[in-house]
């Protein structure tokens, strides 16, 4: 069994940590555990018309983002990572500078000290040296920035295609494989994809 921490922080983009949640409620040997902070409840309900009870079904467990005592905060419970789906300024911010004052920054600086994946779905555009430099920080950490940049040559046809796509790709860095990733073959990608 693997366990998967899966943040969603304000930023515009919500769709990309329910959509990793909803890929892997029928995984069997994956946990997922969530934690949303305040900005992140509205996003989902202004982007998605949805709320947190909604998203409890889709979660193996939620935390409470101002449970710092909560099991994620140890590096004594076990995890493959974290994936913070999507990740404001904010969050980058507390993660590039170790300042855990909520469950989500303390559970991705608890997976960096543990060397665990940890995996920032930042979504903010255009940036500007500060936001640069808090990235640079983050990597230098151990953290993965991976902002959720569609794959062209995937030829998505629908919103739902690029989001998948993306989510695929981002569980991919966990070795996590749910069988839907277009990968690139150096070529036709129709065909390779029809196999």
């Amino acid at each position: 069994m693997k366990r998967l921490i899966v943040g969603i922080t304000g930023a515009s983009g919500v769709i990309y940590g329910v959509r990793t949640l909803e890929l892997l409620r029928d995984q069997a040997e994956i946990e997922t555990h969530l934690v949303v902070s305040p900005s992140g409840l509205r996003t989902l309900e202004e982007e998605m018309g949805i709320g947190l009870p909604r998203l409890r079904e889709l979660a193996g467990a939620t935390h409470s983002y101002k449970d710092i005592g909560a099991t994620l905060s140890s590096g004594s419970f076990r995890t493959c990572g974290m994936l913070v789906a999507p990740c404001s300024i904010r969050a980058l911010s507390g993660i590039a500078n170790c300042y855990d004052a909520d469950l989500i920054t303390r559970a991705a600086d608890v997976c960096l000290k543990e060397r665990r994946r940890v995996v920032l779905m930042l979504r903010e555009t255009p940036l500007h040296a500060g936001h640069i430099e808090l990235m640079a920080q983050a990597t230098r950490n151990g953290a993965i920035i991976m902002p959720p940049v569609p794959a062209f040559y995937a030829q998505p046809q629908t919103l739902d295609d690029m989001v998948t796509q993306t989510v695929s790709r981002a569980l991919d860095l966990f070795d996590i494989d749910i069988g839907l990733a277009k990968r690139w073959n150096g070529g036709n990608m129709a065909a390779a994809n029809a196999n």
